[in-house]
């Protein structure tokens, strides 16, 4: 599952205090008419006694700046977010909402929401699901998505993807998932070693750092970024949302 680091937890509540303020700000003028003469100085100090008083308005305020500083960094990568390497990717190539997924083939929580996906993907037929591979649980991890990307160039990225779930992600699961989906072996090396598989993973941790992403899986959907195994029904209402705005 993914957290915010101390760091950012930090500047979240700062900001968030900030943004607080202004809105309570605004909230006590209206409740207590607090004469603008009082100046800054007597404002501030009764925000500051109203939020010590109304301590549960933070985390909706954290939560709201988390959300918009979201949307701020998507909409500023969105090209790099939703265009996939190759062929990893499935369902509607014209869908009106893409579902982007950074994963990690040793990830428990990524396994488990495999079938939430293909669910998705069986059941809507206006999606498109981009996969971007950031390897970050170690050794293992960095080859399966080598090998996921030199798939995705031979046309076979969705069975190998399905297929490293169902085990762990390790040497000889890998030699198994590639003769059991019929990769041309000889092309594989050379592909995996390839320049383009490794920008790729290079661009996919760059962006993922842009985007505050620490851990998989994390979801892209519209404005919205959704950290963790979060469950099919909470991805059905994140693109309920992101195809009405």
């Amino acid at each position: 599952m993914i957290e915010p680091s101390g760091g950012r937890k930090l500047q979240l509540a700062t900001t968030a205090l900030a943004g607080a303020v202004g809105v309570c700000a605004g909230a006590v003028g209206m409740h207590l008419l607090v004469p603008q003469a009082r100046g800054t100085a007597a404002i501030e100090a009764t925000v500051h006694d109203y939020l010590l008083d109304h301590p549960e308005i933070l985390p909706e305020a954290m939560h709201r700046l988390e959300m918009r500083d979201s949307a701020k960094a998507i909409a500023a990568s969105r090209s790099d977010i939703e265009t996939p390497f190759a062929g990893a990717w499935a369902g509607n190539p014209k869908g009106n909402v893409t579902l982007v997924m950074f994963t990690d083939y040793s990830c428990g929580y990524c396994r488990a929401s495999a079938p939430d996906v293909q669910k998705l993907l069986a059941q809507d037929p206006q999606l498109k699901v981009v996969w971007r591979e950031i390897p970050i649980l170690g050794p293992d991890s960095e080859i399966a998505a080598r090998t996921a990307l030199a798939a995705a160039k031979q046309g076979r990225y969705v069975p190998f993807h399905q297929a490293m779930f169902a085990g762990r992600a390790d040497q000889p699961r890998i030699d198994a998932v590639v003769r059991e989906v019929g990769l041309d072996a000889g092309r594989l090396a050379t592909d995996e070693a390839g320049a383009d598989v490794r920008h790729e993973i290079a661009a996919n941790l760059a962006l993922a750092g842009r985007l505050g992403v620490s851990g998989t899986p994390a979801f892209v959907v519209g404005d919205r970024i959704l950290s963790g195994a979060v469950g099919y029904d909470a991805l059905v209402k994140a693109i309920a949302e992101a195809r009405k705005s």
